[in-house]
C-alpha cells in the first residue's frame, strides 16, 4: 500500500520552529521528488518547498526562502521540512507529495504530483 505519512505539525510560538517529517510506505523514496504544500483557510494551496532525487537540488518559494529548509533521508525513507522563524502567515496545513522522477522550480505547483501525504496542522499562537 503506497502512502506518504506527515508528522510534526503543531502549535509554535511566534519565531519559534518546527520540524515536519514525511515517510514514505510501500515504495522507495529516493526515485522520487518532493514537494511541501500549504493550504490556508479560504486560500489556494501554494507550493513551499521542493527537493529532487539528486541531493543539493532544492527549491524555495519566496515567502519561506531563508526560513525553511528541506532534506532528505533516502535511508530512512523521509523527508523533513525545517521550518524556523515562524509567522502568522505560516499558519496552515502542510502537506508532502511525490512525483517519480526529478523536479525543477516548476514543480512548487500541484499539478504533477502522484501522492499526497495526509496534512498536519501549523498554527502560530500569535
Amino acid at each position: 500500500h503506497v502512502q506518504l505519512v506527515q508528522s510534526g505539525g503543531g502549535l509554535v510560538q511566534p519565531g519559534g520552529s518546527l520540524r515536519l517529517s514525511c515517510a514514505a510506505s510501500g515504495f522507495t523514496l529516493g526515485y522520487y521528488g518532493i514537494g511541501w504544500f500549504r493550504q490556508a483557510p479560504g486560500k489556494e494551496r501554494e507550493g513551499v518547498s521542493c527537493i529532487s532525487t539528486s541531493v543539493g537540488d532544492t527549491y524555495y518559494a519566496e515567502p519561506v526562502k531563508g526560513r525553511f529548509t528541506i532534506s532528505r533521508d533516502n535511508a530512512k525513507n523521509t523527508v523533513y521540512l525545517q521550518m524556523n522563524s515562524l509567522k502568522p502567515e505560516d499558519t496552515a496545513v502542510y502537506y508532502c507529495a511525490a512525483i517519480l522522477g526529478s523536479v525543477t522550480r516548476s514543480d512548487l505547483s500541484p499539478s504533477r504530483y502522484q501522492y499526497w501525504g495526509q496534512g498536519t496542522q501549523v498554527t502560530d499562537s500569535s
